[in-house]
């Protein structure tokens, strides 16, 4: 990051300021976060580590490859560096607190604004808008506890103001520290944008459980404990000033729709976009038309006046069934020129676009190709969402901050409806599904009633996040009855499999009495069962087995005196916990006490008895049990080469992941991952509704995902991925 970076100013604020001594109250905050922000990052470097050695095993060439483990080899060399100085310069924030309001906010606005993005670099200008977009979002889902913790930390230390407020764990201090941190590795623009993307996921992502402790610590030092906005004084605000104070905590908070991204800066993202579109314009020769006599340019008020006569569907008769037959590609390119070709030229001169509206025709365009191509969009949603494409064309003709306002109303909406639709499936009943028909009037609303006013967006936006809310609850009773219900049929078949092999192994040595084999066939193995069962809580499990194995010790002849000595010791016991155990399971209780004599008798012969008991050979195993054996083991080797990196995508899943499954009829379905049972290596599926699916071990996953049977689905926000793409593709053909 250069000398422009939007939070480069935290490494000068520092430097000028002097150390600190650290408020009694946030030294146990510091030691907490500082070690919570370690362990994250240890998650982030990890998951890196990964996905350098996935693109790597996937390169296209030999040099690619070697670049991502050279890169690899570099971070694991450098990486323990790299987070004691993060984890030192986070401690830093806390004895020397920058400051986070308006003037923050202010400095970021002039390093971010048009002008000076220009001069940047576009390695660094990618790696600004990831920094950008990463505090933005932190900044708007923690909005309420990262309020609570300024407002209190500004009480805690002195030369806090209503005017500076100071927060050590805001977003942008700690990607400033991680930023600087990083500077040490000696890798490209994409290596350091898969750091900053884990980091976000990570990392950032998972700040609220800290700020929670943050807030929760400095309740219980007496700081603000029933939260309403507080000058530094203590007073509460009058109304007046308390309106004001609230607007500007809005705009320190970043809740302001003008100011939410960094005020110039919420633009970031398209600003870099058409450099680069500039940029091919410029290798393709095209003159720039800002100066041509002989064109008007058109835009502002009067270009968004022309796209108002543009319809909002290009398909008659498709206003009851919105999801029927293919996606639909509207080529608005030329649906602009046909409506451009109609403006009122009265001079003669030809209408063409300004070139940064021409780009914003070119990102939708592009941006609605991906959503087109993209798999992760169940079949359905993808339908109706490709309805959208006007609307949203003039979305962002009037208010182009959606490309970098992860909470513009528009993009959050389209963004929940992709998550919500994740889990449809082709072979979904679409008439009968309460969120099919929610997506499907949405869309309707928004083709019949949007005119230009992004309120409605938001309107709808809240409509459905409250629906899902409700549906959501729903199942996830559903669910967790399912995965309660899998956990104990589960845990009941594996304790009844591992009591079968544990007597199974005992009594092939020898060769029983008949009562004997039958009550432990019988009888016992019930009473182990149920000790398995109750383990987590009464441990009695190894207690079950070890009567088992004394009982047949105590049938075994015994010539030694220490031996016999013993034998006398053990019986009452053995026969006091056997009638104990056989009672609680009611095992022939009309008959115990002549089989309890039965056993007592037959214990006595074998204690007066001088020849040994017979160990009979074990029966060979047949063919057929023979193949199965191999079967088992072949099943149960995973470690072959052929898996060995499905394996370890399986074991990265984690719960709540979608999935899509694919059969050999050619139908699909797609479900979620609900429970991983580690005792028995069962992942179970759930689908939408919270009902159990599937259920399948890890080898078996692996060997369903090498086959292509079966496909992890991006859990990422819609846009951002589309972005995402959109951005890898202009890079790529601007290299």
């Amino acid at each position: 990051m250069n000398k422009q970076s939007g939070i480069h100013y935290l490494r000068e604020h520092r430097e000028a300021g002097s150390s600190q001594p650290v408020p009694v109250e946030v030294t146990r905050i510091r030691d907490t976060v500082v070690a919570g922000l370690g362990d994250l990052l240890q998650g982030a470097f990890d998951a890196v580590d990964d996905s350098l050695f996935e693109l790597a095993n996937n390169a296209r060439s030999n040099n690619e490859q070697n670049r991502y483990f050279e890169a690899m080899r570099e971070i694991r060399i450098k990486r323990k560096g790299v987070e004691r100085h993060f984890q030192n310069t986070v401690a830093q924030f806390f004895a020397n607190p920058p400051y986070t309001g308006p003037v923050q906010e202010e400095t970021l606005s002039r390093q971010a604004n048009a002008d000076s993005l220009a001069l940047v670099g576009n390695d660094d200008l990618e790696e600004q808008v990831a920094l950008n977009a990463m505090i933005t979002k932190a900044k708007a889902h923690f909005q309420g506890p990262l309020l609570q913790l300024q407002t209190r930390f500004s009480q805690v230390y002195d030369g806090a103001t209503d005017e500076s407020p100071v927060n050590p764990m805001a977003p942008e201090h700690l990607c400033s520290a991680f930023t600087e941190a990083i500077q040490a590795l000696e890798i490209q623009i994409r290596e350091r944008l898969i750091l900053l993307k884990q980091f976000d996921r990570y990392v950032v992502s998972n700040l609220g459980m800290l700020l929670d402790e943050a807030n929760r610590i400095l309740i219980q030092a007496g700081v603000i404990p029933n939260f309403r906005y507080h000058g530094k004084s203590g007073q509460q605000h009058s109304a007046a000033k308390g309106q004001s104070t609230a607007e500007s905590t809005k705009s320190a908070t970043g809740s302001d729709e003008g100011r939410q991204d960094g005020g110039a800066g919420s633009n970031a993202v398209f600003e870099q976009i058409h450099q680069l579109l500039a940029r091919q314009r410029a290798n393709a020769g095209v003159p720039s038309r800002q100066h041509d006599p002989d064109i008007r340019v058109i835009g502002g008020s009067e270009l968004v006046s022309l796209l108002a006569s543009l319809p909002f569907s290009t398909q008659a008769g498709s206003e009851h069934n919105l999801s029927a037959g293919e996606p639909i590609t509207i080529d608005l390119r030329e649906a602009v020129q046909q409506i451009l070709a109609q403006a009122n030229t009265r001079d003669g001169k030809k209408p063409a676009l300004k070139e940064m509206d021409e780009d914003l025709i070119n990102l939708v365009s592009m941006l609605f190709e991906f959503i087109l191509d993209d798999y992760n969009l169940s079949a359905p949603v993808q339908v109706l969402i490709s309805r959208l494409q006007i609307p949203i064309l003039k979305v962002v003709i009037k208010d182009k901050s959606f490309f970098s306002k992860t909470t513009h109303p528009a993009r959050k909406l389209l963004n929940a409806l992709a998550r919500a639709g994740i889990g449809w499936s082709n072979s979904d009943e679409k008439t009968r599904d309460k969120l099919y028909d929610k997506i499907h009037g949405i869309v309707q609303r928004i083709l019949s009633e949007f005119d230009g006013d992004i309120a409605l967006f938001e309107a709808l936006n809240d409509e459905f996040e409250e629906f899902l809310a409700r549906e959501n609850r729903k199942a996830s009773l559903v669910e967790q009855r399912t995965r309660e219900s899998e956990r104990g049929r589960i845990k009941s078949q594996k304790a009844q499999e591992l009591v079968d092999r544990v007597i199974k192994e005992r009594v092939a040595r020898y060769r029983l009495p008949e009562p004997t084999y039958n009550i432990l066939i019988n009888g016992w193995s019930r009473v182990m069962f149920l000790a398995y069962l109750r383990d987590d809580v009464e441990h009695r499990w190894q207690e079950s087995v070890k009567v088992v194995d004394d009982l047949i010790w105590c049938l075994h002849p015994h010539q030694e005196d220490a031996e016999r000595d013993q034998w006398v010791r053990v019986v009452p016991g053995l026969l006091k916990s056997l009638r104990a155990g056989l009672e609680e399971v009611s095992y022939n209780a009309t008959k115990l006490d002549d089989t309890m004599s039965q056993l007592k008798h037959e214990l006595a012969e074998a204690f007066r008895a001088s020849s040994s008991m017979e160990f009979p050979e074990p029966p060979l195993a047949t063919e057929d049990e023979q193949e199965d054996d191999v079967r088992n083991k072949a099943e149960l080797q995973p470690e072959d080469a052929a898996i060995a990196e499905f394996m370890a995508q399986i074991d990265g899943i984690e719960i709540g992941n979608w999935v899509e499954f694919r059969l050999v009829n050619g139908a699909s379905f797609r479900c979620k991952l609900s429970a991983i049972i580690e005792e028995a290596d069962c992942f179970v599926f759930v689908n939408r509704m919270g009902l159990k699916v599937i259920e399948k071990n890890r080898v078996e996953l692996a060997h369903e995902m090498r086959r292509g049977r079966m496909t992890l689905l991006e859990q990422g926000a819609f846009i951002d991925r589309a972005l995402d793409a959109v951005v890898g593709s202009l890079r790529s053909k601007t290299a």
